[in-house]
């Protein structure tokens, strides 16, 4: 299974547009957003996907009543963090801030995913946990952009530019 990470968009409309059509050409399963959405309107520039997005709250994301209300009606499922999944026999654990994966309890082979620093992490965390921020993606600059796909069953990273 091959799951698209984006984080932080703050708005940038025309940059969710495109990041919806590059996840889309890649046919990933599902999308995950790992906070720092802002407002609704970001929520609905991602409902052309055609996949189900999950994801969690950030700390810019003090709209909560209209992302809430939002995401209930495009059935998003958006959370205070931490969000722990399993899809394809794979833990995951989604957090907006990276400080707050130290305090969690994570297992071998755990795929961590995180955003707010806008830096793209890729690393493996004592323990056998890969911690993945796909970056900065409402960036003014063109082609300085990134989302992630994660494929689940070897844990490998592809970072999408744009």
């Amino acid at each position: 299974m091959r799951i698209g990470i984006v984080s932080d968009t703050h708005n940038h409309l025309r940059n969710v547009g495109r990041i919806v059509e590059l996840f889309n050409a890649a046919g990933v399963s599902r999308v995950v957003h790992t906070g720092d959405i802002t407002q609704a309107k970001t929520l609905h520039a991602l409902s052309p996907l055609t996949c189900p997005v999950v994801g969690v709250y950030g700390n810019n994301d003090l709209e909560r009543t209209s992302l809430e209300e939002a995401a209930e009606q495009l059935s998003f499922q958006l959370v205070d963090p931490p969000l722990r999944l399993c899809w394809a026999e794979r833990e995951i654990v989604v957090v907006h801030d990276p400080r707050d994966l130290a305090e969690l309890e994570l297992g071998s082979g755990t795929l961590a995913l995180h955003g707010h620093t806008h830096r793209t992490t890729e690393e493996w965390q004592q323990g056998g946990v890969l911690a993945f921020n796909p970056g900065e993606c409402a960036g003014m600059l063109e082609g300085r952009n990134t989302i992630g796909i994660v494929d689940l069953a070897q844990l490998g990273v592809e970072l999408i530019q744009f």
